[in-house]
């Protein structure tokens, strides 16, 4: 079966779990650790990722409850003894990204991606939440990345909506004119 399949599937099920359970905020924070613990240490991801018989699935499931600090809800624990009992726990770090913003957009809650050039001020982030919120209806949550080589500005990225307003791509904006003008002239 296809592999983007699958992990919509566990993804799904998961998230109709957890919202049947009542468990959906805890779960999806620790997926968010998880994930974060996956992100930050490589080898843990190739060891979760490795074939069962170089790593054992239940090693795998130990790892993973160690990444929490030794402290994982049942309904997460239950889910991974299902991946474990069905030999998927490769996919477990492309499961959780989809189960989070599967459980993310279930509850109204948006991700967005906000990069500037220093850290934003607390005004400008509740602005931008407000005007998400006035636009969509949903909250959102606002992953934010310093990136000095924008010059100035900033980029923020929605769903499938891109605002770049740095200095970095209006000068690209300049210089490209700047080549087409040059080019008719010749």
């Amino acid at each position: 079966m296809n592999r983007a399949i699958v992990i919509t599937r566990y993804a799904r099920a998961l998230v109709r779990y957890v919202r049947d359970n009542g468990q959906g905020d805890i779960v999806c924070s620790e997926a968010e650790t998880l994930l974060k613990a996956l992100h930050d240490v490589p080898d843990l991801t190739r060891m979760v990722e490795a074939a069962g018989d170089v790593v054992s699935e239940f090693d795998k499931k130990k790892l993973l409850q160690t990444a929490l600090g030794n402290r994982m809800s049942p309904e997460l624990s239950r889910f991974l003894t299902l991946l474990n009992k069905n030999g998927r726990m490769e996919l477990v770090p492309d499961i959780l990204r989809d189960f989070v913003d599967m459980y993310h957009r279930s509850v109204g809650i948006r991700k967005a991606h906000l990069t500037t050039v220093s850290e934003p001020s607390e005004r400008l982030l509740q602005r931008l939440k407000a005007l998400v919120k006035s636009k969509t209806g949903d909250d959102v949550i606002i992953e934010v990345e310093v990136d000095p080589s924008l010059v100035g500005g900033f980029v923020f990225d929605i769903d499938d909506y891109l605002l770049d307003a740095s200095v970095k791509r209006q000068l690209e904006l300049i210089r490209e004119q700047f080549i087409e003008r040059n080019r008719r002239i010749i």
